[in-house]
Formats: structure tokens, C-alpha cells, sequence
């Protein structure tokens, strides 16, 4: 930059102590510069109704001179001298002179009397510095000025045009091209810029001449034969003839100014709209997603086998494993990005974003949160359906194994009942008929439980919907006729018996106290084996130990059981020594009984075989249980850590998110770390996961180590993660909010502490009453409501307080204001929309007005624009963008093609449709 002012310095300010003496007397460039300061100089007297005819002859004695200074500068010089001798004239021209040093020019080697003498040389140079000092030097051009700007304006005008390459003030301008292209580009209908051609320099001359000085009001400066003749045309001739071009296109760059404003409201339209567009396709596919999930999850068809259900929980945990996380993270991205496109369009001064209908955040957490609970009823129903199935398996085969010992028992029973036997039997073996008949009735009877059990189990089977219940049914419906029939054949036997009872006398009392005996012994034995062979399902170490010590106490009863075993085949014994003594006809068999010494000996030694086979049954179960229960004290001392870590890190986050500790940077910094120190936390989460998928795999269905289950310690994590990630965001719009509106960190600091100040329950948000108290304490004046209220909080004391300050709060501008910080009408104020209002009320933003003034200019003061103009002035694809959704104009004054920019001005803000 110092080089530069050097130079400029060197260009303009000073009348060139290196002039170029030896340049000046080349005849050819003192002729263009003769001609052109000439015609430079008449374009201004003219205005004055005079001109001159000879440049050195008609400022000798300067008038003229004096003349010309007061129009190019619009100010008064010192009276002139109007005497004809030599001192008047040399008096006249110092006036001129010292005026032209007054403008901070040094005039080096031009005296008063060289001009006066009409030195040629002295006087071309003096009006060189006059062109210099009020024509160039003021050119600016993008931080550039004078010769270099009204070079870089040059080039920056011509750059469309391919075969021009304006690179100096000498030979670049020679085809004329470059005359031609300049007034193309400002006034194309002027010139039919195709069909110059670059090997017809005079042609192209003498049409950008005639047409400037003809429309442009630009006298011709030169002629086209002088600059193509000559091998290196003058500089200072070119540089003031295109001066004169630049000044009259000057009013073509508050057009440009114009176009940069539109292309940067445009520019933040399009970004916004891109935004819009891309929450609402991602919000269309999550909820797409939870659309697809939810059914899924409410589907209750039940499975009949443990496998299928067994396999349904494995895809629920697939889902939670590998579908729903990136889902989550979804979640909360939507959640930053339409916080993020909020906090732009407040900041551009744009209206706030409405998605789509059901595409709000709102909708989104509400179909979140059924998919939720339709997530929990899912696992409940599956958790359920698994007991229920574990359940019907054991009451199944408990149904099986019952009905196969009582088929059995009764196989054959109908037959022995139907038998008449005792027609032609003899007195005692009618006797014995009859006794045998009792103990089969003691049989019957004691076989009536099992019976009722297994009519009871299938009614539980049928109410549990157990899948092959018609099966059931049937094999129970025909045991119970069978019982019923057995029944009814059992009553007929005995009448017959009775009936003929009379006509025995004698029985062995032997033989009946063994049938007696052996009956309930027998039934003692199939209870005992049935019950050892009995499945069971426990969940608890209390439920198994109480098996093993009902086992125990059995046990017990076993060496009693033996006595009576031996007692029995006694009984039998003595009756095989009394017949072997007495040699009775009894063929061997007891008439009682059909229980044979063998068989009470086979069915003990099965008992005594099946209670070690029990033993080691009760201790694997045992050793599963301790399993179980060491599985829940893992998962509980993990999960009893966790939860109130997690519960913690909330209440940090709570803490920080109200707290002010250094610059927003630093709490952004802070929340950071924090939320990678969270992040490094998850596996601690994922151990837990996989204990839980042992405790599932293990059917374990409570855990008393423990409050917290995994549900809530993935909720909580869920949230941790949503919580933190919202915080962030919160403090990145904080700081865009920040220095787009150029809040210092001292102004934010005190925003915070007012708010906090207010936020008496540490919630975040402030009640309408506690925002009121929160401007008043910042010095926000709100008093235009001709009935005054006393802005007051829910406390005697703070307004108490307000009232001895003599704050006043207008009821009518307190809702303007809370129509603008809550616009859904919440009834609390968050902080960001506190900081929003707070920039707002002092920041300087691009509004409709200045957007419709902007376009105004472009259309050159009319009330319309056209197509051609836009394509002109904008870049393409802005230009397209408003051409598309520009409304066609409909004035009075409206031409074909017109389209109305005021309309679309206002759309962009809001106050219209677009």
C-alpha cells in the first residue's frame, strides 16, 4: 500500500518534475494532445457559453483559465484582472495557478509567465495537471485510484469481450475495440459490437467517437487517423479521453453496488432454501423409517415353539444394536440442522422456517416416542410369549407323562371288571372275588387325583392357547369317559359280588392284609417314582433350595418305606408258609390283589434308582441359579454405577449450559471435551449391553441388585448424547448470533447474567413476568402504552424494587415484544431467542426497502425491470433465479416482458408470497 501512494503520488499529485520534455516536442504527440486537452477543455467552458480555439493563445491572459477551474470545481476563484497588459495576464494566471496548488498539487518548472508567453510545451503541461488533479485523480476502483483505477475500471468493463486486451493508456486502445466495448457494455443498443472487426481500426474508431459524442455527450477528443498513424499513441491524450468515458458511466456503478446487494440476499435465499430442502427430505425419511418400524413392533402373532420366539428376540436385539443408533443420530442431526437454519434466517432477517405439515420437529418426536412405546410393548410381549411357551412346555409334558401312567393303570381294567368269574366260583373265592374287588375300589379311588389333575391341566393348557390344545382334549376326553366307564362297571361288579357274598364264609386274612397293605404301598411307590421323574422350572436360588430340601425330607421317609416294603413280602411269605403247610388250593396267587412280591420289589429298586438321578438334577439346577445369580449382581454393580453417572453428566450439562466461564469459545471448547469424555464412555455401555444379553439368554426376568434396567440406562444415554449435542449447538448459534451482529464478549456476558439472574429455577428458559424484569434490568425501556402498567416479577420484593428505579413497562409493546421472542406462544423465552431480540433491536440488516432500491437502480428508475437487464447486471444463475420467480408487471407504464421486482422484494422477507 505504501508503494502505491508512492506512486500515485509520483502519477498525479505533482505536475511531473520529470515531465516529458523530450515527448512533448514529438510533433505527433503534441498534435493529439493539442486536440484532445482542447476538446477536454471545451467540454467544460462550454457550459460557461464559451470555448476555446488555440490552447496556448486563449489562456494567455487567464480569463479562461480562471474560467475553467471555477466549472470543473465548482467553486469561486479571486476577482480577475481585467487590464490588457502583461501584468494583468500574469496576475490572472497566478490566481489560477495558486488555486491549482491549493488542491494539494505542486507545480514544478510552470511559472505565470510562460503561460502568458504561450510556451506550448508549459501550457499543455499545466492542463495535464488540471486533468490530473480534478478528472482522474478521484477514480477509485476497488481500493485503487487515479491512473491505476481508471485502468483496473478499464479492464474489469472489457473483460466479457475476448479480442480485448486493455493492458495501458497507449497501444491497447489503438483497433478501437476497446472505445467500442466500453460503451457496449454500458449502452449495448448504441453498437452493433459483432460485426466490428479488429483489422478495421478506423472503422471502429470513428464509430465509438461519432456514437459518444452524438448519445454519450462526449466531444471527440481525437481523431482516428491520429491514433492509428501513430506507432505509440499518447498517453495523457488516451488516459483523458477515457476519463470522460469513465464519467459518463460513473452512474453505471451504483448499479454494480446495486447488483452485489442483490446477489448477496440472493445468495442467502438460495442457501436457506437448499437447507429447507435437505431437513425436509431427511425428515421425510426418518419418519418414513419409524412408519416402516412401528408395525413391525406391534405385531403380536404369536409363535408356538420356544425357537421362533427365541429367534424374534434376537432380531429385537439386532434392532436395537444395529437399525436404531444410526437412527438416533439422525434424530439429532434433523434437531441441530433446523436449529441451525432457524438461527440463519433470524440472522439474514428472514422468516422463520415452517416445515411441512407433519414435518415439524414436534411431529418427529412424537412419532419417536410411539415408536418408543411400541419398542416397549414389543419387549414386554416378547418376554411375556417366552414364559408363556416355557410354561405350556413343562404343563405339556407334565400332561403327557400323567396321562401315559393313568392309560397305563387302566389298561385291561374294563376287561377284569366285565369278567364273570364268580358265577361258577367257589364259596371262598367268591369271598376272595369280593376282597379283591374292595382293593381295587381303594385303587380306583386313590387314582381319582391324578384324574382331576390331568382334566385340570389340560383346562390351564387350553386357557394358556396352547397350539396343539385340540390333541390334548381329546386324549383327556377319553381318559374321562374311560374313568366314568370304569366307574359305572366297578358299581355292577360289586352288586354282583354282594350278591353273592352270603354264600362265602371262609378268606385268608392273610392274603386281604396283603392286598390291603400292598395297594397303598404300591400306590406310595408309583407317587414316589412319578414325583421323582417330575420336570420343574425355577428362577430363584430360594425356589431350588426348597425342591432340595422337600427332596430331603423324602429321602427320609425311605428307610420307614423299607420296613414296610419288608413288612408286606412278610405278609406274603407267612401266606406261601401256611398253603405249603396246610396245602391249600390257592394256585399260587393272591385272590386280592394282582401286586405281586416282584413287582413291589421291581418298583422299589426303580424308586431307589430314580433319587440320585434326582439328586443330580437338584444340584446342576442349584449350580444354574448361583449362575443366575451372579449374572444379576454383575449387571447390578455395573448398572448401579452407570445410572447415576448418567444422571450426573445431565446435571453438568445443565450446570454448564447456564454458567458463564470465559468467551463463548471457551465454553464451546469446554463442551467439547466434555462431550468426548461422554463419548469414551460408551463402552462401559456396551459391557453393560452384554451382560444383559447373558442375563436374557439365561431367562433371567428380575434382578433384585438392582433399580436400573437396561431400558432406563439406554434411555438416559440416549438423552446424555441429545443433550450435549443440543448444548453445542446452542453455544455455535450463540456465537454466529454473535458476530453476525457484532455483540462483544462483554455484552454477552452481561445478556447472560441478567438471564440468569432471572431463571430462578435453573430451567433455561424465562416466564414472561421474569423476561419483562430482564429488559427493565438491562435499561430496555418499553413505555408506549398510553395506560402504564408497572412491570413487575412474581415476587413482592423485586417489584418493589422496580418501582423505587421507576421503570414503566406499556403492556402493548411488552407483547410486541414477546410475539417476537415466543412466536408459538410457549409462555417461557428461551436464551438464544433472548440473545436474537437483543442483537436485533440494534443491528443493521439488509431489509425489503433496501433490496426494492437496489433493484430500482438496476431498472434505471422505473417501476419495472426486464429480462435483458437482469441477464446484464446479475450473474447467471442469480439472474435465472429471479427471472423464474418474478411476477410479470402489470402498471400502467408496463411494456412487454416487464416483470415486478417490488413483489418479489418483499416475498424474500416475508411480507409477501414468493
Amino acid at each position: 500500500m505504501d508503494h502505491y501512494d508512492s506512486q500515485q503520488t509520483n502519477d498525479y499529485m505533482q505536475p511531473e518534475e520529470d515531465w516529458d520534455r523530450d515527448l512533448l516536442l514529438d510533433p505527433a504527440w503534441e498534435k493529439q494532445q493539442r486536440k484532445t486537452f482542447t476538446a477536454w477543455c471545451n467540454s467544460h467552458l462550454r457550459k460557461a457559453g464559451t470555448q476555446i480555439e488555440n490552447i496556448e493563445e486563449d489562456f494567455r491572459d487567464g480569463l479562461k483559465l480562471m474560467l475553467l477551474l471555477e466549472v470543473i470545481s465548482g467553486e469561486r476563484l479571486a476577482k480577475p484582472e481585467r487590464g490588457k497588459m502583461r501584468v494583468h495576464k500574469i496576475s490572472n494566471v497566478n490566481k489560477a495557478l495558486d488555486f491549482i496548488a491549493s488542491k494539494g498539487v505542486k507545480l514544478v518548472s510552470i511559472g505565470a509567465e510562460e503561460i502568458v508567453d504561450g510556451n506550448v510545451k508549459m501550457t499543455l503541461g499545466m492542463i495535464w495537471t488540471i486533468i490530473l488533479r480534478f478528472a482522474i485523480q478521484d477514480i477509485s476502483v476497488e481500493e485503487t485510484s487515479a491512473k491505476e483505477g481508471l485502468l483496473l475500471w478499464c479492464q474489469r468493463k472489457t473483460a466479457p469481450y475476448k479480442n480485448v486486451n486493455i493492458q495501458n493508456f497507449h497501444i491497447s486502445w489503438k483497433d478501437g475495440l476497446g472505445f467500442c466495448a466500453l460503451i457496449h457494455r454500458h449502452r449495448p443498443e448504441l453498437i452493433d459490437y459483432g460485426k466490428l472487426r479488429k483489422d478495421d481500426p478506423l472503422t471502429n474508431l470513428n464509430t465509438a467517437f461519432d456514437v459518444a459524442e452524438k448519445y454519450l455527450d462526449i466531444p471527440k477528443m481525437l481523431d482516428a487517423e491520429d491514433i492509428v498513424g501513430t506507432a505509440r499513441p499518447d498517453e495523457k491524450a488516451i488516459m483523458t479521453y477515457v476519463s470522460s468515458f469513465y464519467h459518463a458511466f460513473s452512474g453505471a456503478q451504483k448499479a454494480e453496488t446495486a447488483a452485489n446487494r442483490i446477489c448477496k440476499v440472493l445468495a442467502v435465499n438460495q442457501e436457506n432454501e437448499q437447507l429447507m430442502e435437505d431437513y425436509e427430505k431427511l425428515a421425510s425419511d426418518l419418519l418414513e423409517w419409524i412408519r416402516r418400524t412401528i408395525p413391525w413392533l406391534e405385531n403380536r402373532a404369536p409363535e408356538n415353539t420356544m425357537h421362533a420366539m427365541q429367534q424374534k428376540l434376537e432380531d429385537f436385539r439386532d434392532y436395537r444394536r444395529l437399525h436404531k443408533p444410526p437412527k438416533v443420530q439422525e434424530k439429532c442431526q434433523l434437531e441441530i440442522n433446523f436449529n441451525t437454519l432457524q438461527t440463519k434466517l433470524r440472522l439474514s432477517n428472514r422468516p422463520a422456517f415452517m416445515p411441512s405439515e407433519g414435518r415439524m420437529v414436534s411431529d418427529i418426536n412424537n412419532a419417536w416416542g410411539c415408536l418408543e412405546q411400541a419398542e416397549k410393548g414389543y419387549e414386554e410381549w416378547l418376554l411375556n410369549e417366552i414364559r408363556r411357551l416355557e410354561r405350556l412346555d413343562h404343563l405339556a409334558e407334565k400332561f403327557r407323562q400323567k396321562a401315559s401312567i393313568h392309560e397305563a393303570w387302566t389298561d385291561g381294567k374294563e376287561a377284569m371288571l366285565r369278567q364273570k368269574d364268580y358265577e361258577t366260583a367257589t364259596l371262598s373265592e367268591i369271598k376272595a372275588l369280593l376282597k379283591k374287588h374292595e382293593a381295587f375300589e381303594s385303587d380306583l379311588a386313590a387314582h381319582q387325583d391324578r384324574v382331576e389333575q390331568i382334566a385340570a391341566i389340560a383346562q390351564e393348557l387350553n386357557e394358556l392357547d396352547y397350539y396343539d390344545s385340540p390333541s390334548v382334549n381329546a386324549r383327556c376326553q377319553k381318559i374321562c369317559d374311560q374313568w366314568d366307564n370304569l366307574g359305572a362297571l366297578t358299581q355292577k361288579r360289586r352288586e354282583a359280588l354282594e350278591r353273592t357274598e352270603k354264600l362265602l364264609e371262609t378268606i385268608d386274612q392273610l392274603y386281604l392284609e396283603y392286598a390291603k397293605r400292598a395297594a397303598p404301598f404300591n400306590n406310595w411307590m408309583e407317587g414316589a417314582m412319578e414325583d421323582l421323574q417330575d420336570t420343574f422350572i425355577v428362577h430363584t436360588i430360594e425356589e431350588i433350595q426348597g425342591l432340595t430340601t422337600a427332596h430331603e425330607q423324602f429321602k427320609a421317609t425311605l428307610p420307614d418305606a423299607d420296613k414296610e416294603r419288608l413288612a408286606i413280602l412278610g405278609i406274603h411269605n407267612e401266606v406261601s408258609k401256611i398253603v405249603q403247610t396246610y396245602h391249600v388250593n390257592m394256585a399260587g396267587t393272591n385272590p386280592y390283589t394282582t401286586i405281586t412280591p416282584q413287582e413291589i420289589n421291581g418298583k422299589w429298586d426303580h424308586v431307589r434308582q430314580l433319587v440320585p438321578r434326582r439328586d443330580q438334577a437338584l444340584t446342576e439346577e442349584h449350580a444354574r441359579q448361583q449362575h443366575n445369580e451372579r449374572l444379576r449382581k454383575q449387571f447390578g454393580a455395573q448398572a448401579n454405577v452407570i445410572g447415576p453417572w448418567i444422571q450426573t453428566k445431565m446435571e453438568e450439562i445443565g450446570r454448564i449450559s447456564i454458567e458463564m466461564h470465559g468467551t463463548l469459545e471457551d465454553q464451546l471448547s469446554h463442551l467439547r471435551q466434555y462431550e468426548k469424555s461422554i463419548v469414551n464412555y460408551k463402552p462401559k455401555i456396551d459391557q453393560l449391553e452384554g451382560d444383559h444379553q447373558l442375563i436374557q439368554e439365561a431367562l433371567i426376568f428380575d434382578n433384585k441388585h438392582t433399580n436400573y434396567t437396561m431400558e432406563h440406562i439406554r434411555v438416559g444415554w440416549e438423552q446424555l448424547l441429545t443433550t450435549i449435542a443440543r448444548t453445542i449447538n446452542e453455544v455455535e448459534n450463540q456465537i454466529l448470533t454473535r458476530d453476525a451482529k457484532g455483540i462483544s464478549q462483554e455484552q454477552m456476558n452481561e445478556f447472560r447474567a441478567s438471564f440468569n439472574h432471572f431463571d430462578r429455577d435453573h430451567s433455561g428458559t424465562l416466564g414472561p413476568e421474569e423476561f419483562k424484569a430482564c429488559l427493565i434490568s438491562l435499561g430496555y425501556d418499553i413505555g408506549n402504552d398510553p395506560q402504564k402498567k408497572t412491570g413487575m416479577m412474581d415476587t413482592d420484593d423485586f417489584r418493589a424494587c422496580l418501582i423505587s428505579m421507576g421503570y414503566n413497562m406499556g403492556e402493548a409493546e411488552f407483547a410486541r415484544i414477546m410475539s417476537i421472542v415466543d412466536p408459538n406462544r410457549l409462555g417461557v423465552v428461551t436464551f438464544q431467542a433472548f440473545i436474537d431480540f437483543m442483537s436485533r433491536e440494534t443491528a443493521d440488516t439488509d431489509t425489503a426497502d433496501q433490496v426494492m432500491a437496489s433493484f430500482k437502480i438496476l431498472a434505471g428508475d422505473k417501476n419495472y425491470i426486464t429480462v435483458d437487464e437482469l441477464r446484464r447486471e446479475l450473474p447467471p444463475d442469480q439472474a435465472e433465479y429471479c427471472i423464474a420467480r418474478m411476477a410479470p408487471y402489470t402498471g400502467p407504464d408496463a411494456v412487454p416482458g416487464a416483470l415486478d421486482y417490488m413483489s418479489f422484494s418483499t416475498a424474500l422477507y416475508g411480507e409477501s408470497d414468493l
